[in-house]
């Protein structure tokens, strides 16, 4: 089975480098012609010892010694072209496999990167990548140089003495004894490093995030957070002991073997030397060709713990490229019609779980177990057999209990997921027969906790509208009462506003990710808590704002504060997953069931309370 895999890979490797052919065509010409002047020297040498030197010819040692000196600035020229290939050819695999992955792994679902942690991930587009980078500039160079070198050097030690030639055979395969006894271990422990070094970026990932080191702040123990640090960084570094020892070993036991071979042959060499079977020039350039050939020898020992190494990068990066990811564009996919805009959801059921092929164990913490096919964390009925229609400009409020499932509508209308059963329709059509790109376009979110990357107030607003002008961006803000705001900061929109948005208040994010939908300009409007950080004052204005950005759009507003949905065309209550009740404000409260219940508890004891925040599936 390993071996089967082993063969998988290799030839995916050379997928990977089939764009780069003609230049890799090249490079192994440079190569060959680099090996065939690796035994010039040598054989210069054997003249100018036998014809110069022995013979008291000046002239000739002269015009030999020129020619070495311009065999070395040839050599040089040649070295260079060929690193810069070698570097060529490496650097655009490293790209092509970080685009490939980065591509992939936007389109997981979102329940992926919840499970997974964001460092181990960071670990195979960073770590794993350049290891593999290394294995084409650095390995498979010198692998194939030295491959190439030891033929010609064996050739031109065959053409000088065959007894010699013929006992080096015997003992060069010695050499390679070593690597096969311990190319396993390293194999082990290549694996283990990539492991504990995913754990230790995913923790220090974790904890140097703006939100974590908050966390860490109120809620965690120094010396704790330093344990577990230091816990991990002490695994990482016995693993890296145990394998630059092993490797350690591996170089010393090659390099004792060839010495002792090569200590074999100058004794053979002397003698027939001795006897006068060879010259002495041929004795000085057998001397220095079997320099250079039992030190590619060693090279090639080392190298095939340092091609392990590589198999082992390559495969850490194809299990996240053969990752399936669970929502995908049917074949025959087509784009959502740009006058599409009801909503409907057919007997809809759903539960979160984690199908097969989804996942890795090896990206998840240790802690974690890996799931059954088909079942996963939270793996029970959240939604049961809802129909909801939106008609086209209606607005839509979904309110209930917490964990009623009244986000996961939104992620199945977004189409983060799909239903275990039934079907969700946009405009009529099913949105698993309609391309997801043209699905998001048409809907804009914003939900309870807006995330804003790590960049300026500019590039966060025009995220869902890149040609948006700044005039666009102050209307938005504008309209999302958040200008103000925008011209108090020290940069305006060109301020930074932290990771996360963490230089921002939350009812500053809130209103600020308003004004992002309303630059994206989406027909389809999904607003989950969106109004949860604001205080009264400010969810009033707010309110306004929204009900003149929502008019003529199709609105679904998920809420647990009641205030917000009164004067929603329809209200759905839910209950454990099921519609418990439905109908206008009115309507509900004189039903006297649920939805009255709720709005006692929130208006008639006296206050309102702040919004509940769900931690969990809901």
């Amino acid at each position: 089975m390993a071996g089967i895999r082993g063969a998988r890979t290799w030839h995916r490797i050379a997928q990977c480098a089939k764009p780069y052919r003609s230049r890799m065509a090249a490079f192994f010409v440079l190569i060959v012609v680099e090996s065939g002047l690796v035994v010039l020297p040598a054989l210069f040498t054997q003249r100018i010892v036998d014809d110069g030197v022995i013979k008291h010819d000046r002239e000739r040692v002269v015009v030999l010694v020129l020619l070495i000196s311009l065999l070395a600035v040839v050599m040089g020229v040649v070295t260079l072209a060929e690193r810069r290939l070698s570097i060529g050819i490496g650097e655009g695999m490293t790209l092509d496999l970080r685009r490939q992955a980065f591509a992939h792994m936007t389109r997981m679902s979102v329940s992926f990167f919840t499970r997974i942690p964001t460092g181990s991930l960071v670990a195979r587009l960073d770590t794993d990548v350049l290891a593999a980078q290394r294995a084409v500039t650095t390995t498979a160079s010198s692998l194939v140089s030295n491959l190439m070198t030891l033929i010609t050097v064996a050739v031109a030690v065959l053409f000088l003495s065959w007894q010699v030639a013929l006992l080096a055979a015997v003992l060069v395969p010695l050499c390679l004894i070593p690597a096969r006894l311990l190319n396993g271990r390293l194999r082990q422990l290549n694996q283990r490093q990539r492991s504990d070094n995913a754990a230790l970026t995913a923790f220090v990932t974790e904890r140097f995030s703006g939100q974590g080191a908050q966390l860490a702040k109120l809620y965690g123990d120094e010396e704790r957070e330093q344990w577990s640090f230091e816990d991990k960084g002490a695994r990482l570094r016995d693993t890296g002991v145990k394998l630059t020892m092993t490797g350690t070993l591996l170089g010393l036991l090659v390099s004792w073997l060839a010495t002792m071979a090569t200590a074999v042959v100058y004794l053979v060499g002397g003698f027939l030397a001795i006897s006068g079977s060879i010259s002495v020039g041929t004795l000085i350039a057998m001397v220095t060709l079997l320099a250079r050939l039992y030190g590619p020898i060693t090279s090639l020992a080392q190298a095939r713990a340092d091609v392990t190494a590589a198999v082992v990068s390559f495969e850490r990066i194809f299990e996240v490229l053969d990752l399936e990811p669970p929502v995908q564009d049917a074949p025959n996919a087509r784009v959502l019609p740009a006058d599409a805009s009801s909503v409907t959801f057919e007997n809809v059921s759903f539960r979160y779980s984690t199908p097969a092929g989804t996942t890795l164990t090896s990206l998840e913490p240790e802690s974690a177990s890996a799931p059954a096919p088909g079942r996963g964390a939270g793996d029970c009925a959240i939604l049961r057999g809802i129909d909801l229609h939106i008609p086209a400009g209606q607005t839509v409020a979904v309110v209930g209990p917490s964990g009623a499932g009244k986000s996961t509508l939104t992620k199945l209308l977004c189409r983060l997921h799909d239903p275990v059963d039934g079907t969700v329709k946009v405009g009529g059509y099913d949105v698993r027969t309609i391309t997801q790109s043209s699905l998001r376009n048409a809907i804009g979110v914003v939900s309870q906790d807006s995330h804003f990357f790590h960049d300026t107030l500019r590039v966060n607003l025009a995220y869902g509208c890149p040609g948006a002008t700044d005039d666009d961006c102050e209307w938005a803000c504008r309209e999302a009462l958040v200008w103000d705001t925008v011209e108090r900061l020290p940069d305006g929109l060109d301020s930074v506003v932290g990771d996360g948005g963490d230089h921002l208040s939350g009812g500053e994010r809130q209103r600020l990710a308003i004004a992002r939908l309303l630059l994206k300009d989406p027909r389809i409007v999904v607003l989950d808590e969106a109004t949860a950080h604001l205080d009264s004052e400010s969810e009033a204005r707010l309110q306004q704002a929204l009900t003149r950005a929502m008019k003529g759009r199709t609105a679904l507003v998920i809420a647990h504060r009641l205030s917000i949905v009164r004067g929603a065309d329809r209200i759905v209550v839910l209950e454990n997953g099921s519609v418990a009740e439905s109908g206008t404000h009115g309507e509900l409260l004189a039903s006297a069931g649920l939805y009255a219940a709720l709005h006692r508890a929130q208006f008639e004891e006296g206050t309102e309370p702040a919004a509940t925040v769900d931690t969990g599936p809901r």
